[in-house]
């Protein structure tokens, strides 16, 4: 099989004929990211969810960033609440905010917004944390002021919540990434905290028929997020051989939650790490470790079935990187077009046992042939050379 066979260009008409071919309309579409802060792959992105919204009747955006932050974002493109400038300060954790292409986007879909009576929404996906975590704070109190009335009293006062949460930056203390003797996850009081943040969880569910739809909507985002944040404290105390493995487990579980409850919006368009967002098993080496865990799409996969779709991108020439000829870049560099959608299916069968590729950009994160079969769709893009600075 010819090579061009099993492409065509990335365009309006390419993704409609993908959608098209899929099984069934997902309620998630992922775009993964070979490598974050790639100029050309965010432009990409960007027309790609332009054209979902205005002709395929997608409603919502999800990016890898802290979901937490994302809530001013929202706010921004669906009422105009505060300035861009502002909103890309406050609403994006990694360093998203300065992504040039994350910028066109907010402003894009607040200008959309603008003259749409059918909004579109954002979100992140993201937990509050990195490989530390952030405190519960405005999780937990969002969650407590949000059920407010009598009954959040009856598990725990708010004084005596504050006092439990004590200061933000023990909880933020990046020390414990590497140090779990410095982590107060498996204090009295972050124990405490646990229980109540499960008691206001489960009072959410006694209480979601009075509040209203956004109300309950954020309510159910803190709940998830307390307890989520708690538990990944939790583990960070711990010293065994299986920490990381865990933190990289539940961080990706409290991803997969927020994509359900994004796809409750969708279809939506979801932008993040092909290490995230794919169907197989992440993998990957942490020192003298091989941390194994499942990831988010993997997860969202299992609930959704036929309603998560997965397109993985993949780059040819990577700064001053060029791919050898004899691996799948290296291969689909052949392609005439800059961008293009490829069937991976069809790229298994045209390129029979591809040389791995080993890029000199540690960032990035080659095709791996064993995978193709997970995959429902490959963006390439020729070259990606508007490399920003990772972090």
């Amino acid at each position: 099989m010819d090579i061009k066979d099993t492409a065509r260009p990335l365009d309006g008409a390419g993704v409609s004929a993908f959608l098209r071919s899929l099984p069934a309309q997902p309620l998630l579409l992922g775009l993964g990211e070979a490598r974050h802060f790639v100029d050309e792959l965010g432009e990409a992105r960007n027309e790609l969810f332009r054209h979902l919204a205005e002709h395929e009747g997608y409603r919502a955006f999800a990016i890898e960033s802290d979901c937490l932050l994302g809530l001013v974002v929202d706010e921004y493109v669906t009422t105009g609440e505060g300035t861009l400038d502002d909103v890309m300060e406050r609403g994006f954790s990694h360093g998203f905010g300065a992504f040039p292409a994350n910028r066109e986007l907010v402003r894009w879909m607040r200008a959309y917004n603008e003259e749409h009576d059918e909004q579109l929404r954002f979100f992140g996906f993201d937990g509050p944390l990195e490989y530390w975590a952030a405190s519960p704070r405005q999780a937990l109190t969002g969650l407590y002021d949000l059920l407010d009335g009598p009954l959040p009293g009856a598990v725990v006062t708010r004084e005596t919540l504050d006092a439990l949460l004590g200061e933000d930056e023990q909880w933020a203390n990046e020390a414990t990434a590497m140090d779990p003797s410095q982590s107060i996850g498996r204090s009295e009081e972050a124990q405490r905290l646990r229980l109540i943040a499960d008691d206001l969880a489960a009072l959410l569910d006694t209480q979601a028929p009075q509040l209203g739809a956004r109300d309950a909507e954020r309510a159910a985002l803190y709940a998830r997020t307390a307890t989520g944040l708690l538990r990944y404290h939790y583990w960070m105390a711990d010293s065994s051989p299986a920490r990381w493995a865990r933190l990289s487990a539940l961080r990706d579980a409290m991803m997969a939650a927020n994509l359900r409850a994004v796809a409750g919006h969708g279809p939506a368009l979801v932008f993040g790490s092909n290490l995230h967002l794919q169907r197989n098993k992440s993998l990957m080496a942490f020192g003298d470790q091989r941390l194994e865990w499942w990831g988010a799409g993997a997860i969202a996969a299992a609930h959704l079935g036929d309603g998560y779709a997965f397109l993985a991108s993949a780059f040819g020439t990577v700064g001053d990187d060029v791919p050898s000829p004899d691996t799948l870049e290296g291969a689909l560099s052949e392609l005439p077009w800059d961008r293009s959608l490829v069937d991976p299916r069809g790229l298994a069968g045209a390129v029979t046992a591809p040389a791995p590729r080993v890029s000199r950009d540690f960032a990035y994160f080659p095709l791996d042939a064993a995978h193709l079969g997970l995959i429902d769709g490959i963006v390439f893009l020729d070259r990606a050379v508007r490399l920003k600075k990772l972090g």
